[in-house]
């Protein structure tokens, strides 16, 4: 967590990624889910979305200045989650679009294969897109992450101001347009890694939270946040993104929590499938 060589083995794993990819040795699980990326546009192999998901992107077709970004694991793995965080804003009076074609982040090349030309290239496709509006809010931490983060550091340039979606709800609340429900229960909040540990981004969703029920925080929280699943991971390791999250429900518990607040669709989908019998798992925007 804190190394004082200042060894980042996040940026050298990527690196020994990249290495696998420009030699042909990426195992062939990666490279199935690149296949799937370069015929329908994301790893998952998805071709459609749910039905209820597309009709609340055809409700907010109409340009605005301000862009709701989704995410590839919003649209084809977590289409209910999506479609709710639309409702939620739009009932706060925000004038958004949302994209029928969104183009891609470019996370899940950065995450499986690092800077490579391919990942360059869907960064610059997706920037392209988002500087046609003034705000982007976007739903997903991972794509947050990569707006943020690495299209600076790969000098992707960004004229939009870019919100991640938590913060939206913060500021919406605090400006009296959003009021969470009561839900009477003892929350306890699951810090999406790339939210508290990339982007320095703990309290927005607190905040939130707080008004809804108890805040009860985990012992691992904040910046040291544990990851609690992964959807691409799930791909390949199924069984140890459901351990890592059958892990995390013992941290809710001990903090005397019987709910946890998530707000990264991909570790709701996760913990979901292992979820134990007294203790619910609520996405951030079904507390409105």
């Amino acid at each position: 967590n804190v190394c004082v060589t200042g060894w980042d083995p996040i940026l050298f794993t990527k690196e020994t990624r990249n290495f696998a990819a420009m030699n042909g040795r990426l195992p062939t699980y990666i490279d199935k889910m690149l296949d799937n990326f370069e015929k329908t546009g994301n790893i998952y192999g998805a071709t459609a979305m749910c039905d209820t998901l597309i009709g609340k992107i055809a409700a907010h077709s109409d340009k605005a200045d301000t862009l709701f970004y989704l995410g590839a694991d919003a649209r084809y793995k977590c289409c209910k989650f999506a479609a709710k965080a639309i409702d939620v804003l739009g009932k706060s009076g925000v004038n958004f679009t949302v994209l029928a074609n969104e183009p891609d982040s470019g996370f899940a090349y950065d995450f499986l294969i690092g800077k490579a030309a391919e990942t360059t290239d869907i960064m610059k496709k997706c920037a392209a897109e988002l500087n046609k509006f003034d705000t982007v809010v976007v739903y997903d931490p991972a794509d947050a992450k990569v707006m943020m983060r690495e299209y600076k550091e790969y000098g992707i340039e960004l004229n939009c101001k870019v919100v991640t979606f938590t913060a939206m709800l913060a500021s919406l609340v605090n400006d009296g347009k959003l009021v969470p429900k009561s839900t009477g229960k003892k929350l306890a909040f699951q810090d999406p890694a790339l939210l508290a540990r990339e982007l320095g981004e703990v309290d927005e969703a607190r905040a939130v939270i707080s008004k809804a029920g108890e805040l009860c925080d985990m012992l691992n929280c904040k910046k040291d946040t544990m990851l609690a699943g992964n959807l691409i991971m799930s791909e390949y390791m199924p069984d140890v993104m459901d351990e890592m999250a059958r892990r995390r429900f013992i941290d809710v518990r001990n903090a005397g929590a019987n709910a946890v607040v998530t707000a990264s669709c991909s570790e709701n989908a996760v913990m979901s499938r292992v979820c134990p019998e007294d203790i619910e798992v609520i996405a951030i925007e079904e507390l409105f």
